[in-house]
């Protein structure tokens, strides 16, 4: 990040970011550029290796995290490129519950003989310790997502970190539900931060992206450089639209997510003291809250069924409020409980909100 930036709050930085040069007549935004090859003898002579629009998000989401950005294809293209960074036979500790996409990859990777995974409670710092012991400096890889997805479980990023770095390995942090505004793991140590931008970042549910976010230390460049080969060499980019979208969803972040923010805690009270809800996850930031719903996973359905302004829907991070049962999905792990509902509140107004939730958890 420039030093003219430097000063600048996140919220700012995210809309400052990434400007054409000021001069007279010049546009305010970058334009999308689309061309697949370009003219010889510049820094790029091929789409699949860099983009103008790329490069311009990726000098914004840098300079959120703190580091130096990759854009992906899809939230799901990045993680698989920080576990590629582990060799075959390695070790990955992994939280047992996150992104079913995440866990899906793991059992795969697993299966093939690929990757050795630990899979433990994230927020048990004791045991993430303990198991770091069992790790090879150099080879393997902690890897944290915090909050998780769909349980809300919240790892100590500091000392996972410190215990991850003080033994050498290299530590991953998925800030997707954070996002940067709330967090900044690279600040705390950590390698690599990876988002699926499509969510909060882009936040209007219109698009699939991710980035990889690596340290700028020695070893972020190293892993930035493996982690640009796996781009360019697999394809995993993304167009020059899906970037511009991006690039526009993130000037508004932080006006949207203080709202979103803002209606989860007045929901949370709510729920809480809602006959018909057993249990209120809410990792204490953020717009995301998992809450499990009396009488079994029918009862669960019947909600999802009976809501008219939340959208039942499998994603998350847009201005629209969602919700969904997740033992639905059927790569959700089974430890999840089936009667769990996660809800990702976005920007209406909370009274709106809360009498449509209520009259259908009273339905239910």
């Amino acid at each position: 990040m420039d030093p003219e930036h430097a000063d600048l709050t996140p919220a700012t930085r995210a809309v400052a970011l990434g400007r054409p040069e000021r001069s007279p007549g010049a546009p305010v935004g970058p334009p999308v550029t689309f061309t697949s090859t370009y003219i010889a003898d510049g820094p790029v002579n091929y789409a699949r290796v860099g983009n103008p629009t790329w490069t311009v998000l990726e000098e914004v989401l840098g300079g959120l995290e703190g580091g130096d950005a990759l854009a992906f294809a899809s939230g799901l293209a990045a993680i698989d490129a920080v576990l590629t960074l582990v060799p075959p036979a390695g070790r990955v500790i992994a939280p047992g519950h996150s992104y079913n996409g995440t866990t899906g990859l793991l059992r795969e990777y697993a299966d093939q003989g690929r990757l050795e995974v630990v899979s433990l409670d994230i927020s048990d710092t004791a045991a993430v310790v303990s198991a770091l012991d069992g790790l090879q400096p150099g080879r393997d890889l902690l890897y944290i997502e915090s909050p998780t997805n769909p349980m809300m479980e919240v790892a100590d990023l500091p000392v996972l970190i410190d215990e991850a770095r003080a033994r050498g390995i290299l530590t991953a942090v998925d800030n997707t539900f954070a996002t940067p505004l709330l967090q900044t793991p690279l600040a705390d140590g950590a390698d690599i931060v990876v988002h699926s931008a499509t969510k909060y970042l882009s936040g209007h549910s219109d698009v699939l992206l991710g980035a990889v976010v690596t340290a700028p230390t020695e070893r972020g460049r190293e892993v930035h450089q493996r982690v640009l080969a796996r781009r360019s060499l697999h394809g995993a980019i993304p167009g020059p639209m899906e970037a511009w979208i991006v690039l526009r969803g993130v000037r508004t972040l932080a006006v949207r997510l203080e709202r979103a923010a803002a209606n989860a805690r007045a929901l949370v009270e709510r729920l809480e003291a809602h006959p018909g809800v057993t249990r209120v996850r809410y990792p204490g930031l953020g717009a995301m809250i998992a809450i499990e719903v009396g009488h079994g996973p029918a009862a669960a359905d019947r909600v999802c069924a009976a809501v008219r302004l939340w959208t039942h829907s499998t994603s998350l991070g847009g201005v629209e409020s969602q919700l969904e049962r997740r033992r639905a999905q059927p790569l959700e792990v089974s430890t999840v409980p089936e009667e769990l509902i996660r809800l990702s509140v976005g920007i209406e107004d909370v009274e709106d909100l809360w009498r449509d939730l209520a009259q259908a958890l009273d339905q239910a």
